[in-house]
Formats: C-alpha cells, structure tokens, sequence
C-alpha cells in the first residue's frame, strides 16, 4: 500500500509505503495498550473498592449464590421425597413379609430392639445433604434385601403348593370304611401270614374313585391280582395304585388332577368284595400310604370298623 503526501509547502510529493508488517505491527501494539490498560483498570477498580466495580461483583456473587441455594434446596427436597418413598416401601415389605411368613408357616424374625423402652421430648433435628444420601443408601440396601426375603418365601410357597399338588394327600375314596391296614396280616384268600402293601377302603360297587394327587396316567389296564387297575406317576418315583376297580374312566398318558374321577370301585382280580387297594410306592418300594393322608384333613374323618 502507498500513501502519496502532498503539501504545499513541499516542491514534490511524498510516498510512503505500509508493508504488511507495519499494519501488523500496530495491531499487535494496539491490543496490548487494550489489555494493559482493561488489566490496569480492574487492579485499581479492585484495590481502590470502586463503587461500580463492587457492586457489579456483589450482584455476581448473589446471583451464584442463589441459584447454588436454589439447587441445593431442590435437590434435598427430591431426596427428601425419594427417603419418604423408601420408608413407607420398607415399611410395607415389612408387613407383607411377616403375613406371607404367617401363611407358609414359618416364624417372623425377632427385632432386637421391639422391646427397648423409648421416649422423651420430640426435638426435630433435619437431616444435611449427605446424611440423607447416607439414609436413602441404607434404606435402598433395606429395600433389596426384604425383597430377597420376600423372594425366598416365593419360592417356598411355589414348592409346598407343587408339594402338596403332587402328594397324595386325598382321600381317593368318600364316604368309605377303612379295612385293612398297610403291614402283616392274614390274607383274606390263602388265610395265612402275609404283607399288605396298601389300604383298603370298602364301600359299594361303582362308587366314585378319585387321584389322591395331580399325576400322569402310567397304566389303566387289567391285572391278574390286582384286577383293573390304574398307576398313576406323581414325579420324582412316587406313584400311587388304585386296583379292584369295576371300571375305568382315564387312559395311559393322560395328565389328572388331584380330585378328579379316575374309575369306580368294584371286586375284580383277587378279591373278596367290592373295595380299592390303594398304594403308594417310591421308585417301587411300598410306602405306608397312612402316611400320605394323614398330611390332608380327609383322612382323620374316615370311617373304621
């Protein structure tokens, strides 16, 4: 760039050149008298205290300070709200726990402290920002491990309603008279010592005969002592036997449940009168079926003779 000077008091006219680095040169020269004199206006601004300069600093600080406050109190009432939350959640585990307990039988866990005597003035003394956060950790931990608790009990349940579906615990006969018993008797054909493997229970031709317990239908068929007879698979080896009958109402294969009609009674086979022989075995072995129907509340009311 040139800058042609021209006076008149100058015979001729001037030139003068500007590079580059001169225009550079006075822009670096420029901002530092800016900086210089921004830095040296804040120094003193701030070492005198002027007035402007103090109050502008007064209202940032108030500004931070309320929305640090505004924050704060914010965030304590979402964990004050979070604490009420998990204490009333705790609360009610707590209670359906001991109930849920009550129903499978088992025994509510002692607190420590239910019998300490307590009292005195009420002082209420609100809880900081980390004794909360101390506080909804411990009642989170509280939470999950009732939860666990409650979950151990679910299972419980689950396993005695299976228990109880697949023992045969009822009476595969109503209105019946208990005969003979399981163990060493006389036999009814040959009149000598001998073992009986199930109950009998005596009762007309054609009455209903039930499963003692949710099953699978192992056999329905007919057999030279046992007469028509049914085998039903309870799971894990236990089945059950119902012989004698005079008719069959279920076919191998199929699934039953615990009450359902199965057959009728009657006297085929070796028998000497219309009744069920009931057993029950596990993997084969002959278990007192006494045993079984006793756990129901059928059993107690049967007739004897």
């Amino acid at each position: 760039m040139q800058i042609i000077l021209v006076s008149r008091h100058l015979k001729t006219a001037r030139t003068i050149n500007i590079m580059p680095r001169h225009v550079l040169t006075v822009l670096a020269v420029s901002l530092v008298l800016l900086f210089s004199t921004s830095a040296l206006f804040s120094w003193l601004s701030v070492h005198w205290r002027l007035p402007v300069v103090e109050n502008l600093l007064q209202s940032l600080r108030q500004q931070e300070t309320e929305k640090s406050e505004t924050l704060v109190s914010n965030n304590l009432q979402l964990m004050a709200t979070r604490l009420g939350e998990l204490q009333a959640k705790v609360l009610q585990l707590d209670s359906l726990g001991e109930r849920v307990l009550e129903m499978v039988g088992g025994k509510p866990a002692v607190k420590l402290n239910a019998a300490a005597a307590q009292g005195g003035p009420f002082l209420p003394a609100p809880l900081g920002l980390d004794e909360l956060q101390q506080e909804i950790d411990r009642l989170a931990l509280a939470v999950e491990s009732k939860t666990d608790e409650l979950s151990i009990i679910e299972s419980r349940l689950l396993e005695k309603r299976v228990r109880d579906r697949l023992l045969p615990t009822v009476l595969p006969v109503k209105e019946a008279v208990f005969g003979s018993a399981f163990g060493h008797r006389v036999d009814p054909v040959a009149g000598v010592r001998s073992m009986h493997e199930g109950l009998d229970f005596s009762a007309a031709s054609g009455t209903p005969v039930v499963a003692a317990a949710d099953g699978l239908i192992l056999t329905a068929n007919f057999h030279a002592e046992y007469g028509n007879m049914i085998d039903i698979d309870h799971g894990d080896g236990l089945t059950s036997r119902y012989a004698h009958l005079s008719s069959v109402a279920v076919m191998p294969g199929s699934l039953v449940k615990r009450g359902e009609k199965i057959g009728a009674i009657g006297t085929t086979g070796r028998s000497t009168g219309p009744h069920l022989h009931f057993e029950v075995r596990m993997w084969g072995v002959a278990q007192n079926p006494a045993l079984f129907l006793k756990q129901g509340t059928e059993f107690a009311q049967l007739k004897r003779r």
